[in-house]
């Protein structure tokens, strides 16, 4: 039902029901007032040229010529379509009112007026005279056939604005997926060499531990390379994902760090977009901890209903700082930017830094 009542479906039902409500409705009241004949026909005839007018711009000539330059050639073409129709309309009038009992020919009253050279005011109670029947009928063509020629432009220039604007929604989606895609492609290599460097500073302290920390490399990689190029993951596989990540961290730590982690274990299983936290750890444990003074990282997230509170503080080594600048950069500017891009307005990230400690707060609203 939702994909019938978008798009070109909904506007055909439209047309029809004011359709029906021209065609139909009018000829309950004309039937319950004992119309005559000869209105009806006049009726149904003039609701005919006024479609052939509208649906004639609407569908050929606005779409062909009005949103083209030179537009001499639309108005040109509404002109010749307006007075084509009208002597159309006026033919057919005056061939329904032949019909019509007690008044005769139109074209032969007047033509008996003028030879007869009568000047006095028309008897009406004995044919039309010269009515205004003729100025009438023009002076109402004229004032119909302008509305639905605005009409018609108006409906048209919305539908092509509308159609504008959903074009220019999908060019900027496809433009925010493949920079998604790009800063994503960008965390996996940046966060696979950083995971090298560990594991190979492993391997001169316990060969045994290098290779848990292998396996455990391989579990990481399978799900940068698979589990997360579907768009959305769920919560509890990114949360294994950073588990098995500081799982693989503490197999170089030492007892002069000290970690604390707090995930919780019961809670709605939502979709997010995969990677979102893993730099913020990742950066921790880069910049965070030292093998010769005490050093900490505390790693907590805390879920609510429509909202995810994640939390990472470590220590400030300035020795780490003063010899490695700008190598903390790239993890936090990406994920930085994907965040404005996937939940713009729907974020908050707070980055406080001091002497002794560096925190990171991240609310992610789903509402």
């Amino acid at each position: 039902m939702k994909n019938f009542f978008t798009g070109n479906k909904i506007k055909i039902l439209l047309h029809i029901l004011v359709w029906a409500i021209l065609l139909g409705i009018p000829l309950y009241f004309f039937q319950r007032w004992d119309v005559g004949n000869d209105f009806i026909w006049l009726y149904y005839l003039g609701n005919i040229f006024n479609g052939i007018i509208f649906y004639s711009n609407y569908l050929i000539l606005v779409p062909r010529f009005f949103f083209r330059s030179p537009k001499y050639k639309y108005y040109l073409s509404v002109l010749i379509l307006l007075t084509c129709l009208y002597f159309a309309s006026d033919q057919t009038d005056k061939y329904v009112f032949k019909h019509v009992p007690g008044r005769g020919n139109v074209e032969q009253i007047l033509k008996q007026r003028a030879e007869t050279k009568e000047l006095g005011p028309p008897d009406h109670g004995k044919d039309f005279g010269r009515p205004p029947f003729q100025e009438m009928h023009l002076f109402n063509y004229i004032g119909t056939a302008l509305f639905l020629i605005f009409l018609s432009i108006g409906m048209r220039v919305l539908e092509r604005s509308s159609q504008t604007e959903k074009l220019q929604k999908e060019l900027e989606k496809e433009k925010l997926n493949s920079e998604l895609a790009f800063l994503k492609n960008q965390i996996s290599p940046h966060f696979f060499f950083n995971t090298l460097n560990n594991i190979y500073s492993l391997i001169s302290i316990n060969a045994e531990d290098s290779q848990k920390a292998v396996l455990k490399l391989s579990k990481l990689m399978r799900y940068l390379l698979y589990d997360s190029e579907h768009g959305d993951t769920k919560l509890s596989n990114e949360i294994d994902f950073m588990n098995n990540y500081i799982d693989l961290m503490k197999l170089r730590m030492n007892n002069k760090i000290s970690l604390s982690i707090a995930f919780p274990e019961k809670y709605e299983d939502v979709n997010i977009p995969p990677l979102i936290f893993i730099p913020f750890i990742e950066n921790a444990f880069k910049h965070g901890i030292s093998y010769r003074e005490k050093s900490f990282i505390d790693i907590s997230m805390t879920i609510k209903e429509k909202s995810i509170l994640f939390r990472c503080v470590n220590s400030v080594l300035k020795v780490r700082v003063e010899n490695e600048p700008g190598h903390s950069g790239i993890g936090m500017e990406n994920v930085t930017k994907r965040l404005n891009l996937l939940f713009p307005d729907r974020h908050e990230l707070q980055i406080n830094e001091s002497d002794k400690e560096f925190e990171v707060l991240l609310q992610i609203n789903f509402a």
